[in-house]
């Protein structure tokens, strides 16, 4: 069995790696190509384009920044649909839209090519220790198919329901996530106002209610200015704004949402989009 993977930034090579180190045949391809290098060091084998991994690989991983990006590996002309051979099963791992990716399973299953939503949330830290939480969409066979490969990436995986339900269920995740964070923000902002030291301030309240994944993980970067990515301003906003046009589509207001995305576009104003989300805390300490 030949997997495919496509996307090698800062979760899909370590994602890809994972799966190296099971070792998995492996083709790869980047648009930088230096992205590539130490997986091909591992053993992947390089292919210049996504159609020339759909055309070899029988399972095919994507994990690439932006909708219009997975539209055009998967839609496109020379994408991964036109190309993928009968009975082969392509998962797009990115965040992206859920309309999309109904689209992208239609225009599979029309050519006998089973498709899953499949994004991921852990950021850096989950994908470097394979602990990310995979949420997934799409035909319950496909899914116990590659559960195992699954299974080399994260601790959880879990099938959300038909395709697009993965994305939903990350959508709803990165609302939560926006709003756990800015809290953290702002408990830190207010520890360093009253003269507390926030570090003591971290560990004593995280282990009770106010605990969260990011308080104990980005709470300490943002002590530590820390902001380089784990998962960049530019790409959360993209998440954030997702999840807006989908609870807008079924007439729901989310005020916390609104009020997350009005704050990281005040950050990406202030050129802040290749950092981390725990950036934020540079934009809000005034």
């Amino acid at each position: 069995m030949k997997v495919g993977w496509i996307g090698t930034g800062i979760m899909g090579n370590a994602m890809c790696g994972h799966l190296l180190d099971e070792e998995y045949d492996m083709l790869v391809f980047n648009r930088t190509k230096e992205k590539t290098d130490n997986l091909v060091k591992q053993g992947a084998e390089w292919r210049d384009s996504p159609a020339e991994i759909a055309r070899e690989a029988d399972i095919i991983f994507t994990i690439v920044g932006y909708p219009k990006d997975v539209e055009e590996v998967y839609l496109g002309e020379n994408g991964i649909i036109a190309n993928a051979r009968q009975g082969s099963i392509i998962i797009d791992m990115t965040t992206s839209d859920p309309e999309l990716a109904e689209q992208i399973y239609a225009r599979a299953k029309e050519k006998g090519i089973q498709a899953l939503d499949a994004p991921v949330t852990g950021g850096d830290i989950g994908a470097k220790e394979a602990k990310l939480v995979i949420m997934v969409g799409g035909d319950k066979d496909a899914y116990e198919k590659v559960h195992p490969l699954f299974g080399c990436m994260g601790r959880t995986v879990q099938l959300m329901g038909k395709a697009g339900t993965g994305q939903h269920t990350k959508l709803a995740n990165q609302i939560s996530i926006g709003a756990s964070l800015l809290g953290t923000v702002e408990s830190i902002l207010y520890a360093k106002r009253m003269g507390i030291d926030p570090e003591l301030m971290l560990k004593t309240i995280s282990g009770g209610s106010a605990g969260s994944w990011q308080m104990n993980n980005m709470g300490p970067r943002i002590i530590k200015s820390d902001f380089e990515p784990g998962f960049f301003i530019k790409h959360f906003i993209k998440d954030l704004r997702l999840a807006l046009k989908e609870s807008e589509k079924k007439q729901l207001d989310l005020p916390i949402l609104k009020k997350t995305i009005e704050k990281y576009e005040e950050a990406m104003k202030q050129d802040m989009g290749e950092l981390g989300t725990q950036a934020i805390y540079k934009l809000l300490d005034r």
